[in-house]
């Protein structure tokens, strides 16, 4: 049970990180190269994730026929979700129309993507669930920030952009439970094949959409490029600077029970 509720505080993170993200759109000014340096920092995060802690953990512990098959798997799905939501997508431009529905569904995918990996990280050891919603939270703040600074432009009322950003947590916490009930149980290399499957999913989420987003927003400057590579760098800093802190917290435990066997012998004769 104690488990679970560790799965349900972590899986809050993203979706409360892109609420923040969209509030800070709804209250402060936007600007479209605000939005590319953002979405730019956003993917280098993304990927910092995939290359940090998703990918070694499989390299670890998965044949390499495994791992491609996974992360094609995953790839190919976010494509299929992507192409459905294209499709949904409407030619007008109505304040707070059908076009808004299609930004709110591709948000949720998105959303169900850090929920699943989540899950998934939870499964294998706790310490890899801490970290891995460090990074999203860092990547959804301006995903949430590109959302509700949309919405702002096609004048979508403000009490509709606030009660669509607060239902994103519901998206992340509803996928990551699923997948740690399905995994908790699950061999390891099953645990270890959905989380390369969530690897491929948020690739190409980051190197195909944020970027494209981002793309769309403003032309890219050196500033761009440099979002990019301090997103990367943020992620690897709060990776270490967590796994540091874990192993410190795991080695204080260790020791406080060697401690204690010699009391409890003593007790005992």
């Amino acid at each position: 049970m104690e488990n679970l509720w560790i799965v349900i505080g972590l899986a809050l993170l993203p979706g409360l990180g892109n609420l923040a993200g969209g509030m800070v759109a709804e209250y402060l000014p936007t600007s479209p190269r605000l939005l590319n340096l953002a979405l730019h920092a956003a993917s280098g995060i993304v990927i910092g994730v995939v290359a940090i802690e998703l990918m070694p953990e499989a390299l670890s512990n998965l044949a390499g026929w495994w791992i491609a098959t996974a992360f094609a798997a995953g790839g190919t799905a976010y494509v299929g979700a992507d192409s459905l939501i294209k499709r949904m997508k409407p030619t007008g431009r109505g304040k707070g129309g059908s076009g808004m529905w299609m930004i709110y569904v591709a948000v949720a995918v998105d959303l169900t993507g850090d929920g699943l990996m989540i899950g998934s990280g939870s499964a294998v050891a706790t310490s890899l669930a801490v970290v891995l919603p460090a990074g999203q939270v860092l990547a959804d703040f301006p995903e949430g920030y590109s959302v509700v600074a949309n919405m702002r432009e096609k004048e979508v009322p403000r009490g509709r952009r606030i009660v669509v950003s607060l239902s994103f947590p519901i998206f992340c916490l509803a996928a990551a439970l699923l997948a740690w009930f399905l995994l908790r149980n699950a061999p390891d290399a099953a645990k270890h094949v959905a989380l390369v499957f969530v690897a491929g999913l948020l690739t190409v989420a980051a190197v195909e959409d944020m970027i494209e987003e981002a793309h769309d927003a403003a032309d890219d400057t050196a500033g761009s490029m440099l979002s990019f590579v301090g997103g990367f760098a943020l992620f690897a800093l709060v990776s270490a600077g967590l796994g540091t802190i874990l192993s410190a917290e795991s080695s204080r435990k260790q020791d406080s029970a060697v401690q204690r066997v010699p009391v409890e012998l003593t007790d005992a004769a």
